[in-house]
């Protein structure tokens, strides 16, 4: 077998030299798709097809955990914010009776909106709604758990 480096085409000179003298070249930009140097190409992308179809069938809907991983984000938030442990389970438990932190929560009876179910609260982002919870409980209750204490005597805060 014979090549040729020194061609200024990028063309490959094949020969056969079994008897006859045979040279033929071929463009290496115009192979055909059928060469045997195309099917590792093949090969790769029916290899990917193949991945993405069974990776699709297999996957888990992570929807549920996406919104509970968002209520961990307000429950952490809360948290840092009051920085004590005492008060928060107070509040945790205040505003999962309330809205069970949902920051789309509705009150039927009422305009009460939003994590801490509070009147005509406008507010969409969630922690807002928080900050105003927590500055609206310290004005009229002083603590979380005080304002647990009222709820459960009276059913609102």
């Amino acid at each position: 077998m014979h090549y040729n480096l020194l061609s200024t085409r990028h063309e490959i000179s094949v020969g056969f030299d079994i008897g006859c003298n045979m040279n033929r070249k071929r463009s290496i930009l115009n192979r055909k798709a059928g060469s045997p140097t195309a099917r590792p190409g093949r090969r790769r992308v029916w290899a990917i097809l193949l991945l993405i179809a069974f990776s699709s069938c297999f996957t888990k809907d992570y929807s549920v955990a996406y919104s509970q991983y968002k209520t961990q984000h307000y429950k952490q938030y809360t948290f840092i914010e009051l920085n004590d442990v005492d008060e928060y389970y107070c509040i945790e438990q205040l505003w999962h009776k309330e809205s069970r932190w949902s920051p789309t929560a509705k009150n039927a009876r009422s305009s009460a909106y939003g994590i801490p179910q509070i009147l005509n609260l406008k507010e969409q982002n969630p922690f807002k709604q928080i900050d105003r919870g927590l500055r609206y409980i310290e004005h009229r209750h002083g603590t979380p758990c005080k304002a647990l204490q009222f709820h459960n005597r009276k059913g609102y805060y």
